[in-house]
């Protein structure tokens, strides 16, 4: 196994770009990319999980490849089957740092790197099998509830080899995606069905039966061709998956809310072990705050919420849509009225109306100058 770190100076670049930048989505950013990585924190159950995977069979020889965060949009989209208009493209989806660079939706633009390393296409020219994992942060933006975060973490694998030399097919993958969810799980059950990506086909969905229910667990699928050649890589074909970690460590420690992975609580931290139920320390009481604007319908919810996450950082716990509706006769032409709910909840300790009122406020006032809302 041989490990590798891509230095992108085309990442460095853009860093120096965002340094200069005083702007709030610049601010967002660069606290996005101060976050530790859970995949490479020791006391982190994500990194628990990926030392299991390593262990595996399958995986024990893989190479493993760390890569740049700051991406060009035509590598992690256009090589990927994502052309413009994609909807994954859209800004309401994806944190652009410029017209030609994002922060990484997803950790499959690894396999551009890994197979543009010099030492691979020395294998390759060899005609060597290869094998690979990939881990680390992602980000996308999502709704705020106690199960989803804009910054999370994947993991993924590519296994790949010659035409002429060896023969992989689905039932490989599904052997090594079982030995995945058994290294996690213990000896559940798992499923497979169909599915769509726009990088395998076919493609798969695994399934895990968890305290008797069925669980999304990973996206797999034969690698497709066409993207192989993307890379310019013709002659070899294999098998590919990718799964979002937190997921996997919610389930297997039966986590009510996704900020305890986050948490650097002694009382939590040390109860964060995979295959151990967590028990609640303590569930401190919510405070719910509303709030009811008037916008323009190009409003984008997504980019809303950032702001209340900018705003409120990790005492948020959800933000619940209320209400929306159109009154042209009430709003005016074009126009659009929404009312959330914010619920306001540390998972630490007991929050006080005097520490959640000044955040509200900011809400309120920063959603009337970013927005340009009426609030009502």
């Amino acid at each position: 196994m041989s490990f590798f770190v891509i230095e992108s100076e085309e990442e460095r670049k853009a860093k120096q770009q965002l340094e200069k930048r005083t702007d709030a989505e610049a601010q967002r950013i660069k606290r996005f990319l101060a976050m530790p990585d859970l995949s490479r924190t020791p006391a982190s159950p994500l990194a628990e999980l990926i030392q299991r995977v390593k262990l595996t069979p399958t995986f024990k020889d893989f190479d493993d490849i760390k890569i740049p965060e700051i991406v060009p949009t035509h590598v992690l989209f256009d090589l990927f089957n994502m052309p413009p208009g994609h909807p994954a493209r859209s800004k309401s989806d994806t944190y652009y740092i410029d017209d030609e660079h994002v922060l990484r939706t997803h950790d499959t633009v690894f396999w551009y790197y890994y197979l543009n390393h010099p030492e691979i296409k020395k294998r390759i020219e060899k005609n060597e099998t290869l094998g690979v994992i990939c881990y680390g942060k992602v980000y996308r933006k999502d709704e705020i509830d106690r199960h989803h975060m804009n910054v999370f973490h994947q993991f993924g694998g590519l296994y790949i080899g010659p035409d002429d030399k060896v023969n992989i097919t689905p039932d490989d993958l599904k052997k090594a995606l079982a030995e995945v969810a058994r290294s996690v799980f213990g000896q559940t059950q798992i499923r497979f069905y169909e599915h769509n990506f726009p990088y395998t086909d076919p493609s798969f969905e695994m399934e895990a039966e968890i305290n008797n229910k069925w669980v999304e667990m990973v996206g797999s699928g034969m690698a497709r061709r066409s993207v192989l050649a993307n890379f310019g890589l013709t002659g070899y074909h294999g098998w590919a998956f990718g799964f979002g970690m937190e997921r996997l460590a919610i389930v297997s420690m039966q986590l009510p809310d996704i900020r305890l992975l986050w948490s650097q609580d002694p009382r939590v931290v040390k109860q964060l072990k995979l295959g151990r139920k967590y028990q609640e320390v303590s569930k401190f009481p919510p405070i719910s705050r509303d709030i009811s604007f008037i916008v323009d319908k190009s409003f984008v919810p997504n980019n809303y919420f950032d702001l209340i996450r900018d705003i409120g950082g990790d005492l948020v716990e959800q933000v619940e849509l209320l209400d929306k509706y159109e009154d042209e006769k009430k709003f005016g032409k074009d126009k659009i009225s929404y009312t959330y709910r914010v619920v306001y909840r540390s998972i630490d300790r007991t929050l006080k109306s005097g520490e959640v009122e000044p955040l509200q406020n900011k809400l309120i006032e920063e959603t009337k100058k970013q927005f340009s809302a009426e609030i009502r």
